[in-house]
């Protein structure tokens, strides 16, 4: 049985890898990280022409056809280079909300401008796994009202897929009378995150939508995020490693102390297992629907906590250089520390985890 990766997957990764490395600098992220809309329309538009905007989307809407696991090797990569794209709710939530749930007429209408990355579209789920004092929307009438919080990339979007309290979905533009968008600051600021308040807003309901299907979309979300979070670590991980062969105290690199060479092992021998445990998650999101609730829980609870411990230490062995913008791994480290949050912390996951096997109420 082959449980490692295709050659053609293999040869995704490197050439997203490549196309990261020569766009995505250190100067970029900053770049992105102080203007007011995190995403870097000539990043994204490359990502586009590489046909990885609508890579899980069929080929009869203009997509790739690809599967989950292709995506978290992306996502992967993505978060490696702590790249400031809508990736995760543009590419791959709002076009699997629309196979899911949309109408043959909505799917045509667009998913081949999401494919194409013509459109970014934005959406609105976190309510589904927790909701918080005052937010949660509400359909009445062909209207929506309430307040969905910390939506991903809500500044660059061209429309809104939002879940309301009952589990339908619908399809908003930020254009439409009654609705206003609030930023909120996070420490995460290679991705913009904002509220959508909706005020009677008008809406196009998603005929197929359900709480399943909003579960589905959150079982997505979190093993994508889990995907980031992997290849974030990994990159702080390589530059932990790499300074300590380099940074020189009494007369001899630090990485030939035995504490620093146990920190150093510790985080590789920490987050390797989180890889298989990811891809495992994604490939089950295809193939092995009976395990993937319990394996995207899995994945988003123990990648988070994983994830945390290295940014914690892979800073720590960088000393007081970890915590200055002139080496940047703060960026790392708050999109870790970021994802760990969205849909659902550690702790909340695993309590869906439970539920799921029984164990709770």
């Amino acid at each position: 049985m082959e449980f490692g990766l295709s050659e053609e997957q293999r040869l995704l990764q490197d050439s997203v890898n490549r196309f990261l490395d020569k766009n995505v600098s250190l100067d970029r992220v900053r770049q992105a990280a102080e203007s007011t809309h995190a995403i870097q329309r000539d990043i994204w538009s490359g990502i586009a022409e590489l046909g990885l905007v609508g890579m899980i989307v069929p080929q009869d809407y203009g997509g790739m056809g690809l599967g989950f696991l292709d995506a978290a090797l992306v996502q992967e990569a993505l978060g490696y280079h702590v790249a400031p794209t809508p990736f995760t709710g543009a590419a791959i939530l709002a076009p699997l909300a629309l196979m899911l749930a949309g109408s043959e007429k909505q799917k045509e209408r667009w998913l081949p401008t999401i494919a194409s990355g013509e459109a970014v579209a934005a959406v609105a789920i976190n309510e589904a796994t927790g909701v918080r004092e005052g937010a949660g929307i509400v359909s009445s009438g062909g209207k929506l009202s309430g307040k969905a919080l910390f939506v991903m990339d809500w500044a660059e979007a061209d429309l809104f897929i939002v879940s309301d309290m009952s589990g339908g979905l619908h399809l908003v533009s930020p254009e439409t009378e009654g609705v206003s968008l609030q930023a909120l600051n996070t420490i995460d600021r290679t991705r913009s995150f904002g509220e959508v308040v909706l005020n009677g807003a008008e809406a196009e309901k998603l005929p197929g939508g359900s709480r399943v299907v909003v579960e589905r979309l959150v079982d997505a979300g979190r093993v994508m995020l889990a995907a980031d979070t992997l290849g974030t670590g990994q990159h702080m991980i390589e530059k932990a490693v790499t300074y300590a062969g380099d940074r020189k105290q009494f007369g001899r690199v630090i990485g030939s102390f035995q504490a620093v060479k146990h920190l150093c092992a510790e985080m590789a021998a920490s987050l390797e297992p989180c890889r298989s445990l990811v891809w495992y998650a994604a490939h089950a999101l295809d193939a092995v629907p009976e395990d993937a609730r319990l394996m995207a829980c899995h994945a988003k609870s123990h990648t988070s906590d994983v994830g945390r411990f290295v940014a914690r230490t892979a800073t720590e062995v960088h000393g007081g250089m970890g915590f200055t913008d002139l080496l940047g791994l703060h960026y790392w480290f708050k999109r870790i520390g970021v994802n760990r949050q969205i849909l659902g912390g550690p702790e909340q996951v695993r309590l869906d985890a439970a539920r799921l096997q029984g164990w709770v109420a």
